[in-house]
């Protein structure tokens, strides 16, 4: 081997020797290099999800509250619904109370003939003639009843015997001067201290 060739193999050997750490550095940097970029690729898809993560959990919470107004708008009807029947069945309890006035009313109408009639019948079918009548009777002729009178159910008067068809008012005292009167051929009892509060009498001629 002549001097070049061995001075060409030493240069190339020192030169491998050389290049053999700078080749390995650049090898572990690739290496790093590599290892580096699916992090970043994972660090790179992992930042997205974060805004997924959010807009699900609005998404959740825009459901949460259509369901919330939906029930809200349910109760709302069902308020209404109920407001709507408690109406309904209050005019129902109106029309029944009406409906039952108007029953009394007409039974009290026909009442008033008959009661009359029977007024009538109590006064014997007699009348007292108008000139005793004015004489002795209406509201200049004044007298009293007595608590006996009314517990044996009548009295006598002017000539004539009156009986109680109704009680005697509780306001009323026998000390106060009262006067019969003659309304449609019945007789009544008045009292002065309490006008349009009557005793209906039947009559004995």
């Amino acid at each position: 081997m002549n001097l070049v060739g061995v001075i060409s193999t030493a240069v190339l050997s020192l030169t491998l020797v050389a290049a053999a750490p700078a080749f390995a550095q650049e090898q572990h940097e690739q290496q790093e290099e590599q290892k580096a970029k699916p992090a970043q690729q994972e660090e790179k898809k992992a930042q997205p999800a974060k805004p997924a993560k959010q807009e699900e959990k609005a998404a959740q919470q825009q459901e949460k509250n259509t369901k919330q107004e939906e029930k809200s708008a349910q109760q709302q009807e069902k308020n209404t619904k109920q407001g709507e029947k408690n109406a309904q069945q209050q005019e129902k309890n109106t029309k029944q109370e009406e409906k039952s006035a108007q029953q009394q009313q007409q039974h009290t109408q026909q009442a008033q003939p008959e009661q009359q009639a029977q007024r009538a019948g109590g006064n014997g079918g007699g009348r007292i003639p108008a000139d005793r009548f004015k004489a002795n009777f209406g509201r200049e002729h004044t007298f009293r009843v007595t608590q006996a009178d009314y517990s044996n159910h009548r009295f006598q008067y002017g000539g004539y015997w009156f009986g109680f068809a109704d009680p005697w008012p509780s306001n009323w005292l026998y000390t106060q001067d009262v006067f019969v009167v003659e309304i449609d051929g019945v007789y009544y009892l008045c009292n002065a201290m309490y006008p349009g509060v009557n005793i209906t009498l039947s009559f004995t001629p």
